[in-house]
């Protein structure tokens, strides 16, 4: 059977309409074993509530690792077979299962690129799970700072000028990192990027965590995979229909698999959950067989929102009319991001009255913007409602924009690596009194999750501004000691 994802085309006989995990379950089920191991929960059996909560279905496969289900950290048979069918589907060399979240992936990726004091170049609108990547391992970020769009308000791709900027001003560096794409759906010239890595012998890595759509839909941005990337963090729970906390890591020809492995088995779990690994066994079947199918509906399902909400008024809802060919080298059409600036609300206040007074949840709002992730699982009628609800927010919260902030990212000036900063000595101020101090830990809104400070960088008026800003409009805020982000840790007597 022949499998062909965004472009890599791979002659093999694997057959995907299997789904090994599943079917290793299936069978387990009509053995009837008797539990003398963990969970303590013996199929349900201990915990009446949850079970009638979740359902006997799945607490009978919430089981332990055996010999007819295999091992994660060292798989050999059903997750072994699953893990290539995965690769297959993907147009990779080798796939990992990841059951603790995109974030281990992400983490597994940078580890086993650059050890301590190596060099990583990397756009520093990433997640903060790369830079807890780094305090982690103590790899020293290079950072290429991204253009914005003014309009916007928000950070765009690298500029691929700037890349090779970096790359020749550190040739030591030991990889390079590429949101593919970034949470608004911005694409960076990945193709290239990886061709400039290479001829530097660098590694090019790739947070796909919104970019699984890509290895599977027609008339979308180029998968890493197919760009040439050497590894790829892939979200399967996000736009793949796996459940939460459920990915894939991706790796190609030049990495060693049996490395990467060792630093997954660092930090992942040794009691893999089966429920996380079937639903991604059973979510990689569907869009091996069904992909190209689905992500046609859910590029026509974006389009016929986009269309509606910019008839509306005031909201922008962009799309490929933004692409450069630089820092917008491509645009994800399944992302329904739309700005909110014109107005006169802060995309968190959308967020916040779509919840509250309409009962709809779209995956974020920031300072200019929201963003409803469309995935497998919509329906029209449901952007229908959506479209209806902006359509009555406008008329009824429309107010002048006079004194709103318009900038998503503040470029931060890095004084001292994330993870010096992180573990160095440390004292507590009030947040209002830390301007020109080293920040030694972060503040982000989540999501998106992309710091405002990490440790290392110096905070200044600006980003204390912006802070007070993103408290007063409702964002989420996260990341330091202090919960109520009224005091910040920074470095002591610097």
């Amino acid at each position: 059977m022949s499998t062909k994802s965004k472009g890599v085309l791979q002659m093999t006989t694997l057959s995907q309409d299997r789904a090994p995990i599943l079917e290793a379950l299936k069978q387990f089920k009509r053995m009837r074993v008797v539990p003398f191991d963990v969970p303590g929960h013996k199929r349900g059996k201990g915990s009446p509530e949850l079970t009638e909560f979740l359902g006997e279905k799945c607490m009978t496969v919430d089981v332990n690792s055996m010999k007819p289900l295999d091992n994660l950290c060292h798989p050999v048979s059903v997750i072994k077979e699953a893990e290539e069918l995965a690769a297959d589907a993907f147009g990779a060399r080798h796939a990992f299962f990841m059951v603790n979240g995109t974030t281990s992936a992400v983490q597994a990726m940078v580890l086993s690129a650059c050890k301590r004091g190596e060099k990583i170049i990397l756009p520093r609108n990433v997640h903060r799970s790369v830079i807890n990547a780094l305090i982690i391992g103590g790899a020293v970020p290079v950072y290429v700072n991204p253009m914005m769009d003014q309009r916007l308000g928000i950070a765009l791709g690298m500029s691929l000028a700037d890349v090779k900027r970096a790359i020749e001003e550190n040739p030591d560096a030991k990889a390079v990192l590429v949101n593919n794409p970034t949470y608004y759906g911005i694409c960076s010239n990945i193709r290239e990027i990886t061709k400039l890595a290479h001829a530097h012998g660098m590694l090019l890595l790739a947070d796909e965590a919104h970019g699984t759509h890509f290895y599977f839909g027609k008339n979308l941005p180029v998968a890493a995979m197919a760009a040439g990337a050497d590894m790829a963090s892939v979200s399967m729970h996000k736009s793949g229909g796996s459940l939460t906390q459920s990915s894939f890591l991706l790796v190609g020809e030049r990495v060693h698999e049996g490395y990467v492995r060792q630093v997954i088995n660092l930090t992942q779990t040794t009691s893999g959950s089966y429920l996380l690994l079937s639903s991604l066994d059973i979510s990689r079947k569907n869009l091996a067989i069904n992909g190209e199918q689905i992500f046609d509906k859910v590029a026509f399902l974006a389009e016929y929102a986009r269309e509606e909400i910019n008839e509306i008024g005031d909201y922008y809802a962009y799309s490929r009319e933004l692409i450069n060919g630089d820092t917008i080298f491509d645009f994800d059409i399944t992302k329904l991001s739309v700005n909110t600036l014109d107005l006169g609300l802060a995309g968190i206040e959308v967020y916040d009255i779509l919840r509250d007074e309409y009962d709809i949840q779209v995956e974020f709002g920031d300072i200019g913007n929201i963003l409803a992730y469309i995935s497998v699982g919509d329906r029209e009628r449901d952007l229908e409602r959506l479209v209806s609800a902006l359509s009555e927010i406008r008329r009824r919260y429309k107010r002048d924009r006079a004194g709103m902030l318009r900038h998503e990212y503040i470029s931060p000036k890095v004084v001292a690596t994330p993870q010096d900063a992180f573990y160095a000595d440390k004292e507590s101020l009030p947040i209002g009194e830390s301007a020109g101090r080293i920040c030694s830990e972060f503040v982000m809104c989540y999501p998106p999750g992309i710091p405002i400070l990490a440790p290392g960088e110096q905070i200044t008026r600006e980003i204390l501004d912006y802070i007070v800003y993103a408290k007063e409009k409702g964002c989420s805020l996260t990341g330091p000691e202090d919960m109520d982000i009224e005091r910040i840790n920074v470095l002591k007597g610097v």
